[in-house]
């Protein structure tokens, strides 16, 4: 257990410091990397609805829901960034953030600040023009996401609720841009999967801070071990059996009558998760796992080909 933590230590310092070595401190390359760039992952789920209603081969809503995406990368980035400015001293003491670049103190704050005002006042008009619904949706993730940076953060479930928040807005957002509909069954899925995803990387940040971990993240001290194993196991049973009835009785169930023969990739990809979890002391940062384990990223890709060759075949 010990030696996966300091692995993924030293994985995130390294990222922490690859990019300046890569292309120099300017101030560019240290707005991008305090945006997160690993983080954008998380917008392909802007692309489900499109994909879940039949539609990921018009080019048409395909180039809207990639625009919606690269807003939302831009929205996202001015969270991280105002989060990285209202903890920048704690960040200081972390074993991993004091390198990025605010708290090294490669990125100003009068330079971060400006870039805060700069994005906003791009991503949204943007989002606007797009489409008033979108545009709806985006500006309230950006403050229910602002909202958790000075205050929900600190509030004990209800911090991992806002994120699963964030990740249906997501799905929202590009169901609206799309000009589909969503079916409530992507709601449910993509909460549950979302708080599992959570609750794992609370469980991985309270053993790798150990007794400095209220230090750094003041609601940790609410947390335990067990309790986030317990809670961990309750969203992982429910997303599963979510995903099961989803494949069986939903409506695009009907249309695609194999969709549960999907159902053994979602089950492994957990399962995968929980192993990394619990023997290799990972899930700290979900998309680092999903980008460096190669079962797990196989898994995912393997599901995806399965969801649209059974959805598209079946039309």
């Amino acid at each position: 257990m010990i030696k996966g933590l300091d692995d993924q230590m030293k994985g995130e310092i390294l990222e922490q410091t690859a990019l300046p070595r890569a292309a120099g401190w300017t101030v560019a390359a240290s707005v991008v990397l305090s945006m997160r760039p690993k983080q954008w992952t998380k917008n392909v789920v802007l692309f489900a609805g499109l994909v879940f209603a039949g539609r990921m081969f018009d080019p048409q809503l395909v180039a809207r829901v990639t625009l919606a995406a690269v807003l939302f990368s831009a929205i996202s980035g001015v969270i991280y960034l105002v989060n990285d400015l209202k903890d920048v001293n704690q960040d200081r003491l972390h074993p991993t953030k004091r390198f990025r670049p605010l708290a090294s103190g490669k990125l100003t704050i009068t330079q971060a600040w400006l870039a805060v005002g700069a994005l906003v006042l791009v991503s949204l008009p943007l989002a606007w023009l797009i489409s008033a619904p979108f545009g709806l949706a985006a500006t309230v993730y950006m403050g229910m996401m602002l909202a958790y940076s000075f205050r929900l953060k600190n509030l004990v479930v209800l911090d991992v609720f806002v994120i699963a928040a964030g990740f249906v807005l997501r799905a929202v957002a590009g169901g609206l841009v799309a000009g589909v509909p969503i079916s409530p069954w992507l709601y449910v899925c993509t909460s549950l999967l979302a708080l599992f995803l959570g609750f794992a990387k609370r469980r991985q940040e309270l053993i790798l801070l150990d007794n400095d971990a209220s230090r750094h993240r003041r609601i940790l001290e609410e947390y335990s071990g067990p309790l986030l194993d317990q809670l961990i196991a309750i969203v992982t049973a429910s997303a599963i059996i979510a995903y099961s009835l989803y494949s069986f009785f939903s409506e695009t169930s009907h249309k695609a009558p194999y969709m549960m023969l999907t159902i053994p990739f979602v089950v492994y990809a957990i399962f995968r998760y929980l192993y990394l979890i619990h023997a290799r002391g990972e899930g700290g940062s979900p998309e680092e796992v999903l980008l460096k384990d190669r079962p797990l990223l196989g898994t995912i890709l393997l599901w995806s080909v399965a969801v649209v060759a059974v959805l598209y075949t079946s039309q």
